[in-house]
């Protein structure tokens, strides 16, 4: 930029304007310039670089004013139309060769859609792996025999302890009938 502060005003007592605000207005300048704001003629004309801008604008609209396109040769249109002529008699291009001038010469925006479908397919199957590796690839836990599952069993129940117990102690008492 070249400057950012506002220019003094005048002796009238007009709107300060800053360079910014006035590129703004250089259109407006260059082709109606009564359209303008006075404050940015005012501008223009006290400020140096403004001032040169307008100036190149001018001249570059000049420049353009007195440029004159060419004419075009007088069997342009007669080449034109043989050149349509021949796209029409050709047979019409196969599946795959549009499918490849799209992929090869177009914007390629049609493809988003499946790009976001792969990419979310992709999530999924990896997303999938990831919770088959972590839980379900684990070797399933060993079977306990009949008799460990007995033993816990009776481990667990304390009433069959007392009885097992008493029984222990019929036994081992002399005066017992039951054991002549």
């Amino acid at each position: 930029m070249r400057n950012s502060q506002p220019t003094p005003a005048s002796e009238q007592g007009s709107i300060t304007m800053n360079c910014n605000a006035t590129k703004a207005q250089l259109a407006d300048l260059l082709l109606d310039p009564a359209a303008a704001s006075s404050a940015a003629r005012e501008h223009v004309a006290a400020c140096a670089d403004c001032g040169a801008e307008l100036r190149e604008l001018q001249a570059t609209m000049l420049a353009m004013d007195a440029w004159e396109a060419p004419e075009p040769t007088p069997y342009f249109d007669t080449r034109l139309a043989a050149r349509l002529r021949e796209e029409k008699a050709n047979p019409p291009a196969g599946l795959w060769e549009r499918m490849r001038a799209r992929l090869h010469y177009g914007s390629n925006l049609h493809l988003q859609p499946f790009a976001a479908g792969a990419l979310a397919l992709l999530l999924l199957a990896g997303g999938g792996t990831a919770v088959w590796v972590q839980h379900g690839a684990q070797p399933p836990a060993p079977q306990e025999s009949a008799t460990v599952q007995d033993l816990q069993l009776l481990d667990g129940n304390a009433q069959v302890y007392q009885q097992l117990n008493s029984l222990d102690a019929d036994l081992d008492d002399p005066g017992n009938p039951s054991t002549n």
